[in-house]
C-alpha cells in the first residue's frame, strides 16, 4: 500500500501499511472524508512524520485526539496553524516551559518549530470528525501510533517520552525504560492542571538535560 509519509518512517512502518488493520482503517478514513468534515486536513495527517524524521527523534509527547474545532488541528498534537487562538492546555504547556525555562508565551501556537528539531508530536488518534471527540478512537489508529512508539523504543536510544494524562501514562509498558527516559504527570488540560496535577513537572529543562548527558542537542523550546 502506497501511503504518503517520509521515507524514513515509511522504511520502519512499510510493514504495518501491508496489515488487515491498516487496510481497513485507510478504507474507513478515506469514506470518512468524503462524507463528512474531517481535521485535519488530508495532507497533514502525516504531518508529525514528515517534521521529524525517525533518524532525527529524540523527543516524543503524545496526544489523544486531534483538536476538532474549525482550523485548529495541523497533524502535530497539541499544536495549531498560525494565527489560532491557543487552546486551553496549549496555554499550560507554554505557562509551564515560561515557569521551567523562563521563556516568554510565543506569540504563535503552531510547534513546526518544535517538530523540526525532532520532536515527534505524536496522536494516538491521526484523525477526528469536526466537532465530535473521539468519533475516529478503536478504528485502528490506536495499533499504528502504538506499534511507532513500539518501534522507536526498540531501534533508537536515548529518546525523551512525555506522557501527559492517564491515557498516555499508559503507553509507559511499550518503552524500554532502561535505555529511554520516561516523564509522566498530569494533563495540561485546565481540569488536571488547576488541581495541581500539571504546573511544576520540569519536563522541558529535564529533557533537554538527559539529552545533553547523552550527547544530544537540547529542544529549543
Amino acid at each position: 500500500m502506497n501511503v504518503r509519509i517520509h521515507p524514513s518512517w515509511k522504511k520502519e512502518l512499510e510493514i504495518e501499511f501491508e496489515k488487515d488493520y491498516f487496510k481497513n482503517l485507510t478504507y474507513f478514513v478515506k469514506n470518512e472524508y468524503s462524507e463528512h468534515k474531517i481535521f485535519p486536513p488530508g495532507k497533514e495527517i502525516f504531518a508529525a512524520f514528515d517534521h521529524s524524521a525517525f533518524e532525527d527523534t529524540r523527543v516524543v509527547i503524545l496526544g489523544q485526539d486531534p483538536y476538532h474545532g474549525p482550523g485548529q488541528a495541523n497533524g502535530l498534537c497539541f499544536s495549531v496553524h498560525d494565527g489560532i487562538a491557543f487552546p486551553p492546555s496549549l496555554i499550560n504547556i507554554f505557562k509551564e516551559i515560561e515557569n521551567d525555562l523562563g521563556k516568554d508565551l510565543p506569540k504563535t501556537g503552531n510547534l513546526e518549530r518544535w517538530a523540526d528539531q525532532g520532536v515527534l508530536l505524536l496522536n494516538a488518534t491521526l484523525t477526528v470528525r469536526a466537532h465530535q471527540a473521539g468519533s475516529h478512537q478503536n478504528k485502528g489508529w490506536e495499533i499504528f501510533t502504538d506499534r511507532v512508539i513500539e518501534i522507536i523504543s526498540q531501534e533508537k536510544e536515548n529518546v525523551v517520552f512525555m506522557l501527559w494524562g492517564g491515557y498516555a501514562k499508559k503507553k509507559a509498558k511499550l518503552i524500554d525504560a532502561s535505555k529511554h527516559l520516561i516523564l509522566t504527570s498530569g494533563h495540561p488540560s485546565p481540569l488536571s492542571a488547576n488541581r495541581g496535577y500539571w504546573f511544576g513537572n520540569s519536563h522541558f529543562s529535564q529533557a533537554n538535560k538527559y539529552l545533553e548527558n547523552h550527547g544530544k542537542k537540547p529542544i529549543n523550546w
